[in-house]
């Protein structure tokens, strides 16, 4: 997913960072003593990304992330971009963007947070110990690192977050793949659609169903769709209700439903309940209502040679 749409997805915008900021304890002092540290930073910058990569490369499991020398130099470059992008002294929008790119970059290469977090612990603490040797006041160097961990953490948030959203993102893109699998519209012939349900309708895969079967119908600009409930278990007073609807906002379309796979206990548990289904055409059997339905669009099917 492109870094762009995390921020549309997240929602982040200036009112949303500045809420984010006061959360983490972000003061404009923080900003302020981040840019002031940016020579000390430069200074030790190549130490730090040594040693945080001398963890990355030196662990099976992240090491495998880095194929040759070329693909390590470059995310070396990257990250002592990254390094010294924590000494601008900004915190706004464009900061937020730059940063959700960095965290798009390691979900898309498939770096689990597990490790994402662990290599930010050796990140913080190498910073810790390079601050304490470059700064000789203690209570200066604690006041310089704690600002440096408040915008990392906000970092990590928001790397994390990105992680959360690709993977809302993918379920989202699976959960329509198995709803399209769940209500296969099938063109039987021209102007002719073939539903076949198999399983269980609840009333969200009802809903699914008639939103479903209503697109089917105008694209194909169909005159009839056939539904075949053999393959759904239990026909009670909710499933009908929700075939009645779906058949009642198909005929608002100008289209015809028919009804197949009634077995004998399905009709009576149809009459049994007082069902009125009078709104559909009717059959037992998925071939009947086949010809049936190619019957209205002015087809027929002939034995061959007859």
């Amino acid at each position: 997913m492109d870094h762009r749409k995390y921020m549309t997805i997240l929602k982040l915008d200036d009112a949303a960072i500045a809420s984010r900021r006061a959360f983490f304890s972000i003061s404009d002092d923080d900003l302020a003593r981040l840019a002031s540290l940016r020579p000390l930073a430069e200074k030790v910058t190549d130490a730090i990304v040594e040693g945080f990569y001398a963890l990355l490369l030196g662990h099976p499991e992240t090491r495998k992330f880095f194929s040759d020398e070329a693909t390590i130099r470059r995310v070396k470059r990257t990250q002592r971009e990254y390094f010294m992008g924590l000494f601008s002294g900004r915190c706004d929008l464009a900061y937020v963007e730059d940063r959700l790119r960095v965290g798009a970059m390691h979900e898309r290469i498939g770096l689990a947070p597990t490790w994402y977090l662990g290599a930010y612990r050796q990140y913080l603490q190498l910073i810790r110990d390079h601050f304490d040797a470059e700064i000789k006041d203690p209570a200066q160097s604690r006041e310089a690192f704690f600002s440096v961990q408040r915008i990392v953490f906000f970092d990590v948030a928001l790397a994390i977050d990105t992680y959360i959203a690709a993977n809302l993102e993918a379920l989202g893109r699976h959960q329509a793949a198995i709803r399209e699998l769940s209500t296969p519209v099938i063109r039987v012939h021209d102007r002719v659609l073939l539903l076949p349900l198999i399983g269980a309708v609840d009333s969200h895969r009802a809903q699914q169903i008639m939103e479903s079967v209503l697109t089917h119908v105008v694209e194909a600009q169909a005159r009839c769709i056939i539904i075949d409930i053999a393959g759904v278990p239990v026909v009670d007073t909710r499933v009908a209700d929700h075939l009645l609807k779906t058949a009642a906002a198909v005929r608002l379309l100008g289209a015809e439903v028919v009804l197949t796979g009634i077995t004998a206990q399905v009709a009576r548990t149809m009459v049994q309940l007082g069902l009125d289904v009078s709104s559909m055409h009717t059959v037992s059997r998925l071939s009947d209502g086949i010809e049936l339905a190619l019957g209205m669009v002015g087809k027929s099917i002939t034995n061959k040679g007859s």
